[in-house]
């Protein structure tokens, strides 16, 4: 027995998200996942109904971000290839981990997030400074599948991982960071979402709400981070 009111929140909730998500790159799933947790359902569900509303959010996006020509593809398609192994192996994790775990580690993965996007000014002057040569992309493709993991286990896409490295490590400006975070989301949220979907995971109504609301709000959001200044998006992603 659904409640309709819920129905109408989640599609509420599914705009916005699916607005924010998109204009920093992360798909949403940092909203999704706390209000699904919430709403008393387990892990596996929150992850997988996340994912959905996630997924829609960066097909639209992504759309809108390929129209605009902003994605760069060489780095991101690497990305995304190496987060699917990653993204396979969160969805069968998300049947292991108990709520009280699964609540605290997401908490500690939005604080580490947080730390790492207000501390990615800093640290590209700093190593702009010491003019370091160490090649990135060893640990960066090591990140992607971490995200890929991060990604299935908790229903946010990766993008809280994948837009803190690009900033850091490719040195990408946010405008840049958000479009090939949401194009890699896309992928690595899809084959996600596949392993979910065979193992019986999603709550297929609240999933679709929320994906409605997401699908438009990622459009909104992909036309409306052109115009909005770069320091803006680093606060609203921390």
């Amino acid at each position: 027995m659904f409640d309709i009111t819920y129905i109408v929140m989640l599609v509420a909730i599914g705009i916005g998200g699916g607005v924010i998500g998109s204009i920093i790159g992360v798909g949403g799933g940092i909203i999704f996942t706390p209000i699904l947790t919430l709403m008393g359902l387990p892990p596996t569900q929150v992850a997988s109904t996340s994912l959905v509303a996630v997924a829609f959010t960066s097909i639209s996006s992504v759309t809108s971000y390929a129209r605009q020509r902003r994605i760069k593809y060489a780095i991101a398609s690497k990305l995304a290839v190496l987060s699917i192994p990653g993204a396979v192996l969160g969805a069968y994790l998300s049947t292991m981990i108990s709520v009280d775990y699964f609540k605290l580690f997401f908490s500690i993965l939005l604080i580490i997030a947080v730390g790492y996007i207000l501390l990615s000014s800093r640290m590209k002057h700093s190593i702009a400074e010491k003019k370091t040569r160490l090649n990135p992309y060893p640990l960066l493709y090591c990140c992607a599948f971490a995200a890929g993991v991060v990604s299935s286990l908790f229903g946010v896409g990766g993008g809280i991982i994948f837009v803190p490295i690009l900033l850091i490590l490719m040195r990408m400006k946010m405008y840049e960071a958000a479009p090939a975070s949401q194009f890699i989301i896309m992928i690595s949220a899809i084959a996600g979402l596949a392993i979910h979907i065979m193992l019986g995971h999603p709550h297929y109504v609240y999933a679709l709400s929320l994906a409605s609301g997401a699908f438009a709000g990622g459009a909104i959001g992909a036309e409306l981070s052109a115009y909005l200044k770069e320091r803006l998006l680093r606060i609203l992603l921390s």
